[in-house]
């Protein structure tokens, strides 16, 4: 079954990602080049992390000749476990690099057991 695209729901773009563990922090890096930070949403519902936002409108006088650029909203959805801190996010957003720290609970962290 296909999918079709109903024009009524808006479209979102997708903003590129990357995302890494390390020393008990997992880092989503998200690029949103040209938007403010009072554009930006970061939400954790549940098992939810949302992140979405609007890039600011530019028209051309005339007629477009190519048009690359999207304006349309952006939206990216991820799903956080049971092992990440919801009270302990830490958003920053400089030169279009949207970064989100997640922190891991301690008691999800990995712990060395010493062998007696």
């Amino acid at each position: 079954m296909e999918r079709t695209e109903d024009r009524n729901e808006p479209r979102y773009a997708i903003p590129a990602c990357s995302i890494s563990e390390d020393e008990g922090i997992v880092t989503v890096r998200l690029e949103v080049p040209g938007v403010a930070k009072e554009n930006l949403e970061v939400k954790i519902e549940g098992n939810s992390l949302s992140v979405t936002g609007t890039k600011p409108r530019f028209t051309a006088e005339g007629k477009y000749l190519v048009r690359e650029r999207r304006d349309d909203p952006f939206r990216k959805t991820f799903t956080v476990d049971d092992r990440i801190d919801r009270d302990k996010v830490d958003a920053e957003l400089i030169d279009g690099m949207l970064t989100l720290k997640l922190h891991i609970k301690e008691a999800a962290k990995p712990r060395r057991i010493e062998i007696g």
